[in-house]
């Protein structure tokens, strides 16, 4: 009887409980409860599990790209061309990236550094954690910028802290801050142009349509 509920533990326990069994077994044999002939039949089978080999991990085959949504493109195109990165910053990032930094640059521009957990990034700019996670990290391999890490336990971290160490990026947001765009802008440059000439473009109009003032000899009229 126990002879037999070893044989179905063995072929129900797994490679790694198989020492286990093998244990045990001997143990009832040396206690006289097994056989010789049941103990050897079970250590061969004990054996020829072990011979067997493990299964493999499934191989996970991708068919195209993840889906992504009409509505998370728009974010992420909208982030990418708001103007929160320098062109030669921008320059070094995928699109999703650029999203990423930007909405980090609008948290640096309005309160000095971004504390936004990743999940709210990823929501704002329209894409995905590892994207975040890919954009933090290779800006910060470049010096632009340094996340701190904020570790509450050994197990949880509350939300990094993400500050911008790049000068010239911080003076593109300085500019923003204060409402100024870029001097190589066009439509900046028609402006300030438009502007200072104006006000002497106005008077000059007012002065050309004054009266040409006209002498006559004499205290008469023309004559």
């Amino acid at each position: 009887m126990f002879a037999e509920q070893l044989r179905q533990a063995v072929e129900a326990s797994p490679r790694a409980g198989l020492t286990h069994v093998s244990s045990l077994l001997w143990r009832a044999h040396a206690a006289g409860s097994i056989a010789d002939d049941d103990a050897q039949a079970l250590a061969e089978l004990i054996e020829a599990r072990k011979d067997v080999p493990a299964p493999g991990r499934p191989v996970q085959r991708r068919v195209g790209s993840r889906p992504r949504s009409s509505a998370s493109m728009a974010r992420r195109r909208s982030w990418a061309a708001a103007g929160h990165l320098p062109p030669t910053v921008a320059a070094r990032f995928t699109l999703g990236e650029q999203s990423v930094l930007a909405v980090v640059a609008a948290e640096v521009r309005q309160r000095g550094r971004c504390s936004l957990h990743i999940n709210h990034i990823a929501a704002l700019a329209g894409v995905c954690r590892s994207t975040v996670k890919n954009g933090l990290r290779a800006a910060a391999a470049l010096g632009m910028i340094r996340v701190n890490v904020r570790r509450l336990t050994a197990w949880r971290c509350d939300s990094n802290v993400v500050t911008v160490l790049d000068p010239g990026w911080l003076a593109w947001l300085r500019l923003r801050r204060a409402g100024v765009q870029s001097k190589s802008c066009p439509a900046r440059i028609l402006e300030r142009k438009e502007g200072a000439a104006s006000p002497q473009k106005a008077a000059g109009n007012e002065v050309g349509r004054q009266p040409e003032a006209r002498f006559w000899r004499g205290s008469g009229g023309p004559g």
